[in-house]
């Protein structure tokens, strides 16, 4: 059951981030009215004072909630959940349960930021490209191919935000030059997040000359 905020939420956000797109996806799932506010990276207003204020860091994507000022988007997706998601089925409230989702939210603060993220990052923004980002990217579906050919979502019977934290920057992964053709099973679960009621897309893009999110 999906409690409703007395007002719009307000997402601060960013086309080409995969981690404001994290966001946008939940409240969408989630059935939340809410209204994007796109921070210009380019001409840097992630780095103005009145930006700074809701998150000291510079980085997208913030939410305002009313009263309530949330930056970081696996900190985002957890206050969502328990805010909003009164099944608890997004974010199990027993411990094992929400251990299994916490451990999936390390590995998209980890593995999957260093390895198929910073892929793409390095060829959107036009950087030279790492080799070791690749090899994480391998590693990372290669683990994700043998858990997901066990289980339909990552960290129970049904999709909980682990499954949010990590679909969009492995479903664009390709633009990193990281293939997801070895990977039967991950592409499926992919079109298993898709084929949730509520779901939105990122923009797929080519190349960019833009900052980095």
């Amino acid at each position: 059951m999906t409690t409703t905020p007395q007002q719009p939420i307000r997402l601060y956000t960013f086309p080409l981030s995969g981690h404001a797109h994290r966001a946008e996806l939940f409240l969408s799932l989630l059935g939340l009215p809410f209204e994007k506010v796109e921070v210009d990276l380019v001409k840097g207003e992630h780095k103005q004072p009145d930006f700074l204020a809701l998150n000291p860091f510079g980085q997208v994507p913030v939410i305002e909630d009313g009263e309530v000022t949330i930056a970081d988007s696996n900190a985002i997706l957890t206050y969502l959940a328990l805010r909003y998601d009164s099944s608890g089925r997004w974010l199990p409230r027993d411990p094992v349960g929400a251990a299994t989702v916490q451990r999936w939210l390390s590995v998209a603060a980890g593995a999957l930021v260093n390895g198929p993220a910073n892929a793409r990052v390095n060829v959107l923004f036009r950087r030279p490209q790492d080799n070791r980002c690749a090899e994480i990217a391998q590693l990372l579906f290669t683990r994700l191919e043998s858990h997901l050919a066990l289980h339909p979502f990552l960290a129970a019977d049904h999709p909980t935000i682990a499954d949010i934290a990590l679909y969009t920057y492995t479903s664009h992964a390709p633009e990193g030059g990281v293939s997801l053709a070895p990977y039967p099973h991950v592409q499926a679960w992919l079109t298993r997040i898709e084929a949730l009621p509520g779901f939105v897309g990122m923009r797929r893009m080519p190349t960019a000359d833009v900052a980095p999110a």
